[in-house]
């Protein structure tokens, strides 16, 4: 993730499910810093400034998924699906990226497996985190047989 989560309510949301999911599943968030003296920096540049530190977290086996507006959607079955379908493959670490307000450099596109969207619409990056965290963490309740998900 790109840059802290500084509204108090999504942290308190997203402090709920950081707090559940790793009852499933080996969990961690990561948060890049914010990119210094980005206010002289163009768009293109504070992109690949933040590509250079995803890019040093991220190990040559990682599954590599972006939240990205361009990216396939699903329902909640089948993003439990992609997750169980990873573990069974054999995916030692399922990474998943969330950008900055600009978006992704080109050199993490081309690192990425898989792009994921949430909705055709457009969230801030601070409240994707939020919705991200709920959506994984249903997807292991749903994979659990757990009563968390409603059809």
């Amino acid at each position: 993730m790109s840059g802290k989560t500084d509204v108090d309510y999504l942290k308190e949301g997203m402090d709920i499910y950081a707090k559940r999911i790793p009852h499933y599943a080996p969990f961690e968030i990561k948060v890049i810093p914010d990119i210094k003296n980005s206010k002289n920096l163009s768009q293109d540049q504070q992109k690949l400034a933040e590509a250079q530190l995803f890019l040093a977290n991220i190990q040559q086996s990682d599954l590599v998924v972006l939240l990205d507006e361009n990216g396939k959607m699903y329902t909640s079955r089948q993003f439990s699906q992609y997750i169980n379908n990873a573990a069974i493959g054999g995916t030692r670490r399922l990474v998943f990226l969330i950008g900055g307000p600009y978006g992704f450099d080109k050199s993490i596109y081309e690192r990425a497996n898989h792009k994921i969207s949430l909705s055709p619409m457009t969230f801030s990056h601070q409240m994707v985190r939020l919705i991200f965290l709920e959506q994984l963490y249903r997807a292991h309740t749903i994979l659990k047989g757990q009563p968390y998900h409603h059809d």
